[in-house]
């Protein structure tokens, strides 16, 4: 089991999905991210926007955390997350499924800075001649960078994974 489990601190999650200009088009981008100490825990990118993107994020999330049962998932109301398969999922898992109200685009604050964080910090820095390019870039700053480096000033100025490796 993992120490971020056993820690008891591993309540609630958020999701969403974004998009990065490339010159081949859009890549999309899901991430589902533990609040708790702001940690990207699943991500997936890929060239169409779909259920399939999210679940994939999902599923990683899922791998990577081993969730206990109650934790909740927090999203908005697309499609992706709205789906038969998303939710069956959720279910699956024993995790409990929050969502955005209607028209609230306001209650998803955390997810939505950590897009703007990697915009900020890479994506607007960067022309991508390709998808794979970017989302190779991407995998980087996600996971040898904003995890385990990148100081967050609500986490006393430490990274995601040395929070966690406190708070265990």
């Amino acid at each position: 089991m993992p120490a971020e489990s056993k820690a008891g601190n591993q309540q609630k999650w958020g999701a969403d999905i974004s998009y990065v200009w490339t010159r081949e088009g859009w890549l999309y981008l899901a991430v589902v991210i533990d609040l708790f100490a702001r940690r990207v825990v699943g991500w997936a990118a890929g060239d169409r926007l779909h259920k399939e993107l999210a679940l994939l994020a999902l599923r990683r999330a899922v791998a990577v955390r081993c969730p206990s049962a109650g934790l909740i998932h927090h999203a908005d109301r697309g499609s992706q997350y709205c789906s038969v398969e998303y939710q069956a999922e959720l279910r699956k898992n024993g995790i409990s499924i929050s969502m955005s109200g209607k028209g609230n685009c306001f209650d998803n604050a955390m997810v939505e800075t950590f897009f703007k964080t990697l915009k900020a910090e890479l994506v607007w820095r960067t022309m991508f001649q390709s998808r794979i390019e970017a989302a190779i870039a991407i995998g980087r700053y996600i996971d040898g960078f904003y995890n385990p480096v990148r100081r967050h000033s609500a986490l006393d100025f430490i990274s995601p994974l040395q929070f966690e490796g406190r708070a265990a």
